[in-house]
């Protein structure tokens, strides 16, 4: 066996020690970044979570502010219509400064933009119309959303298929097999319908928890022509020129426009609305929050039934 050399065994021993030095440099390396990295994330969900809590506080203030001006206009008369101040949107609006009241602090605290409006539920037709209180299928109502379907270019067969699968929930005996009641547009997708199909009818249609008439005095030229039997659509286009000029006071005053019809009901319509649709949207740094309610108004009393919330980040 070859004897060792004399500085070998030092030499070995040196690089044992160095390699032992690196190994346990790059372990507190490594765990120095986990603790870096573990920090940043602790300050970006903190960051947030405060950007939640302000969104929905000011979102809030927002519906708020909306059920207000539906009170106040309860106050002032027995008709809505598009020239009332509920109908007016937001447009966009810095809020910023009011995040805090110290000035430095509102200097440095994130950009924040209100904006938002109200949507008259009752100027889209309802499909809860189709199914009435007894659980049967109003053929009358099918037809509208076979017309509405017809001119948003909306395959035919959609309009049946969304009556069958509503009619089969709310039925007055529903069969075990049937779908849930859907409850808002987005449900649809349980009775078949696809996401551009809804896209195409959602400025149309609405579903709301009750049948309801449709408000002649904020429904569209579609959704008039379509609802109102014997309109066409000049029709339906000269009677909103007339209601730009003068509001409808009256079912009465509005059928008296329009050419005689015996399939007309006139407790299928009305010239003011319980339901409404209140939209907000708020910009808060890289941060976009979108909240949707409905609410409804009984009097005085406005209640928010439902309200759905998006957030997005970088856009």
């Amino acid at each position: 066996m070859k004897p060792l050399h004399p500085q070998q065994g030092p030499r070995t021993q040196h690089g044992a020690a160095l390699l032992l030095a690196l190994l346990v440099m790059g372990v507190v390396t490594t765990l120095a970044a986990s603790v870096v990295w573990q920090q940043w994330r602790a300050v970006q969900i903190e960051e947030a979570e405060r950007a939640r809590a302000q969104s929905a506080w000011i979102l809030h203030g927002a519906l708020d502010w909306a059920r207000l001006i539906l009170r106040e206009d309860a106050r002032t008369g027995a008709t809505d219509h598009l020239g009332e101040p509920w109908a007016v949107p937001l447009a966009e609006a810095r809020l910023s400064t009011f995040l805090a009241v110290d000035r430095d602090v509102a200097d440095d605290a994130p950009e924040a933009f209100l904006s938002g409006g109200m949507l008259d539920a009752q100027s889209r037709f309802n499909l809860r119309n189709l199914v009435d209180n007894e659980g049967k299928l109003r053929a009358d109502q099918l037809q509208v959303l076979r017309a509405l379907c017809a001119s948003s270019g909306v395959a035919p067969e959609t309009a049946q298929k969304i009556a069958t699968g509503l009619h089969s929930a709310w039925a007055a005996k529903p069969d075990a097999s049937a779908a849930l009641p859907p409850q808002t547009l987005s449900q649809l997708r349980w009775l078949g319908v696809d996401d551009d199909t809804l896209a195409r009818l959602r400025p149309l249609i609405t579903l709301l928890p009750k049948p309801t008439r449709l408000n002649l005095n904020t429904a569209s030229a579609e959704v008039l022509a379509a609802a109102v039997p014997g309109l066409e659509m000049a029709g339906a286009q000269q009677l909103i020129r007339q209601r730009d000029r003068q509001a409808m006071l009256s079912v009465g005053d509005a059928l008296a426009l329009l050419p005689a019809n015996p399939q007309r009901r006139a407790e299928d319509f009305a010239v003011a609305s319980e339901f409404f649709e209140v939209s907000g949207r708020l910009r808060l740094g890289p941060r976009t929050v979108e909240e949707t309610s409905l609410v409804r108004r009984n009097g005085m009393d406005v209640v928010v039934l439902r309200s759905e919330r998006v957030n997005r980040v970088g856009l």
